[in-house]
Formats: C-alpha cells, sequence, structure tokens
C-alpha cells in the first residue's frame, strides 16, 4: 500500500495553473491525502507560463490521462501522443486556448508495483533515500541542454537567466514533444519518498532544504506542507505543487 500526500498552491500568481493527479482524482487548489493499491498514476502538470489557458491545458492533460487504465502493458507513448494531439486540436479551434500547453511530469506504480517515470517539459520527480535526494527525471530545458554540453556549471544552472525556456510540451502546436517514458524495473523500498513538484517549488527550494525537511520525523502531509512553506518564504513567483508519495503496511495484514 502506498501513501500519497499532495498540495497545489497559487502562490503569488494571480491563478493557479498547476494541476495534480492522484489515481482518479484531479486537484486544482488545496492539499489531499489518500492511501492507494497499485496499480496507479500520480502525476504534476504545470499550465505554460506566456501561453493562453494554461489552467485549461493541465486540467484537460490530467483529465485525459486518469482514465488510462495503466499497468505494465500500457503504451504510454501513445496515450501521451493522443493527449498531445488532443490539446493541441483544442488550441488551434479557440482564440480563447491557441497553443495552450503543459509540461507532465508522473510516476506509475504497476500491478507488479514496479515504477514506471514519465517526463514532458520541466516539472520533476525525486527520489528521496537514506537522507540523499536525486533526480530521476531529466528536464526538457536550454540550461540542461547547455549543462550536459559543458557550457555552464551546475551552479549556474541553477540560476541561469534562461533557465525557464523548455523545449516543446504537450499541447505545441508547432513542434512534437519528446516524450521520456522509462521502466526503472525496481520498486519503492520501505522508507523511500517519491516527490513530484512543479517548477514553482524546484526552481525555489535547493536540494539540502528539501533534504533537510524530507528527513524530518514528521507525517508526510506535513513535509510537503513545508515544502510548500519553504518555496514561499524563498519568494517563489509561480504556482507550487507537490506530491509525496511513499511505502506503507497495509493496515488490513497487520
Amino acid at each position: 500500500m502506498y501513501l500519497c500526500c499532495a498540495i497545489t498552491n497559487q502562490g503569488v500568481r494571480p491563478n493557479n495553473e498547476d494541476a495534480l493527479l492522484i489515481h482518479k482524482t484531479i486537484v486544482t487548489e488545496g492539499v489531499t491525502e489518500t492511501r492507494l493499491q497499485a496499480p496507479f498514476i500520480a502525476a504534476v502538470a504545470d499550465g505554460v507560463s506566456g501561453e493562453h489557458s494554461g489552467e485549461v491545458a493541465s486540467f484537460t492533460c490530467l483529465d485525459m490521462l486518469r482514465v488510462v487504465n495503466f499497468s505494465s502493458r500500457t503504451d504510454m507513448d501513445a496515450e501521451l501522443n493522443n493527449i498531445h494531439q488532443t490539446l493541441a486540436q483544442i488550441g488551434a479551434q479557440d482564440d480563447e486556448t491557441v497553443n495552450m500547453q503543459t509540461t507532465l511530469c508522473a510516476v506509475g506504480i504497476d500491478e507488479n508495483e514496479m515504477i514506471h517515470t514519465i517526463n514532458v517539459g520541466d516539472s520533476r520527480l525525486y527520489r528521496y533515500r537514506s537522507g540523499t535526494l536525486i533526480q530521476l527525471s531529466r528536464d526538457q530545458s536550454l540550461v540542461q541542454m547547455l549543462y550536459e554540453e559543458g557550457s555552464i556549471t551546475k551552479a549556474e544552472k541553477e540560476t541561469h537567466k534562461q533557465r525557464n525556456i523548455i523545449f516543446p510540451v504537450l499541447g505545441n502546436i508547432k513542434s512534437m514533444p519528446i516524450f521520456d517514458i522509462q521502466v526503472l524495473e525496481e520498486q519503492v523500498e520501505y522508507g523511500d519518498v517519491l516527490l513530484l513538484c512543479s517548477d514553482g517549488l524546484s526552481d525555489y527550494v535547493s536540494s539540502p532544504e528539501m533534504e533537510e525537511i524530507l528527513a524530518m520525523p514528521k507525517p508526510l502531509i506535513r513535509r510537503m506542507q513545508l515544502l510548500t512553506q519553504q518555496a514561499l518564504e524563498n519568494h517563489s513567483t509561480d504556482n507550487i505543487t507537490v506530491i509525496g508519495l511513499t511505502k506503507v503496511l497495509d493496515e488490513k495484514k497487520r
């Protein structure tokens, strides 16, 4: 069994273009906590800043994802292509939604409890284990490309003035996004926390700060609240969304 705790917060923005999905439930504002049995998907979608109707794009993306009958046999490439094409079609039909786009970062736990990762854009998936946080997703962004080719350092990547420039994401009517889909061939271990978040958190809360909060002997939902609070205290200028996922004992088997 898995405990999933999540928060999405508009922050200082006038509206929330982020949304989150836990299994079949979409949340566009507030706090949620639930226990789940595999298989399921948890996801964060961030409507692209500067584009029309980012909140429509993020919600529509997750609304389509939540009806996917996820398992180890699911063709996620085909599912993401369907979501992308639908968003692009909607964006091309109405001036109010023209070129609406969204990132998507998701983790799926299949019926064998294996971890599947899904990423389009720069929302992030981390794994916290034994005091150390590592990023499992790869940012699809200009600064990540510059970092990988050696043009900038890791420290420069964190503060680069072009760090918000990302590659094509779901709904882009001019370019096809790249679907980064991986099967890790491993399970969540007891004590692990899988952390999904939008860049309203990851751009403003450092990895050491995340590790310090995640190491606290507090309920998972409280740690998610503290991460959100830290982003606000660090002057996040974006919407903030975070999901924490951990493995727990099935109460029926205790």
